[in-house]
Order: structure tokens, then sequence, then C-alpha cells
């Protein structure tokens, strides 16, 4: 069994080539997602032997790049997030995901925090990266937000499809900024 508290100078698992990945397509990105799961989960696996292998999906969609689904079994991967954001995704995101799958699974892992000491320690030690909890991808093509908003001090505010359909149904929203409330303004179109 590995000791979690050394700590590891380098990111454990290697870090890709970025003009290798930019050459793949889709389908070939996606199975080197799949290979460095593979990876993460093998590491893994010296700290818990009996850690169980997770499915993987290229199914989640929106802001999320990726979601341990401790009820389905494994991990989501968003596959628009990973096409425009292949090497951090490759590097950061896949492991950011399996030290929240080994958590779980570790004796105290269901009271464990999601991004608590836990997860900050395999993350630190285990995979030898940063504990970052959230990513810094843009995502204006995986979740549009079209929708456009005004408030008083003339802030724009964006909506998804979703937060527009409840804001029609009544659902009141106000800025953060001058705590006005939103109104609609205009719907942008896609270029």
């Amino acid at each position: 069994m590995t000791n979690l508290r050394s700590s590891s100078p380098a990111p454990a698992l290697g870090e890709s080539d970025a003009q290798a990945l930019d050459a793949l397509d889709p389908a070939a990105l996606e199975r080197r997602l799949l290979h460095q799961a593979e990876a993460a989960w093998q590491l893994a696996r010296e700290v818990h032997p009996a850690l169980p292998r997770p499915r993987i999906w290229f199914d989640l969609r929106g802001r999320s790049a990726g979601q341990a689904h401790y009820q389905r079994g494994g991990l989501r991967f968003n596959r628009t997030l990973l096409q425009e954001n292949r090497q951090a995704f490759i590097d950061e995101i896949v492991p950011h995901e399996m030290a929240h799958w080994l958590v779980f699974h570790l004796e105290e892992g269901m009271r464990a925090r999601p991004h608590g000491r836990e997860w900050k320690t395999v993350m630190r030690n285990l995979y030898g990266l940063a504990p970052v909890v959230t990513h810094r991808f843009d995502v204006a093509r995986a979740s549009p937000a079209p929708y456009l908003y005004r408030c008083c001090c003339e802030t724009l505010h964006r909506f998804t499809g979703r937060r527009h359909s409840q804001a029609l149904k009544g659902t009141r929203y106000r800025c953060r900024h001058c705590r006005a409330p939103l109104s609609f303004a205009h719907r942008e179109t896609p270029q």
C-alpha cells in the first residue's frame, strides 16, 4: 500500500503532449481519456486494492467538466469541454474525478467532504497535482446562455434556456451588484 503522506514533485501520471492531443480526432481523444482514466485507476489501486473500476460516460453537459457519479458506478465527462481543453482535461480533470472516486470508496469516504482534506491529500500526494476545485475553461459552447437580462445598473446578465424558462414562469432574479430585479432584454442570435 502506498503512503499518501509523502509528496510527489511532479504529476504522477506524467504530462500529455499538447501537439499529439491536438492531432487526435474526437474518437481517438476519447480513447486517450479512457487510457488516462485507466492509469489513474491503477495508481489509485495501489492505495486501495479493492477499488472498483469506474465506468466512463461522455454524457455530461453544461459547465461541469467531470463528475464522479457513485449511484451509476462511474465517472462522467463533458465531451465539448474535452474537445476544447484537451491537455488540461486529460492531465487535470481525469485525476480530479478519480480522486473523488477513490475517496468515496475509502472506509470513511461517504462522510468525506467532496473537496475536503482526504480529496486534497489524494490530489497532492497520489497524483502530484495541486488540489484545484474548479476549472477555468471557457464554457460558452458547452453551456450556451443566449438570453440577456438587464438591471438598474445596466449590468448584462446571461441566462441559460432553463433559467430563462424559470423566469418566464415567474421566478424572480436580482442583480448581485445593485440588487434590482432583472428584466429580459433580448435573445442573442447564434453566430
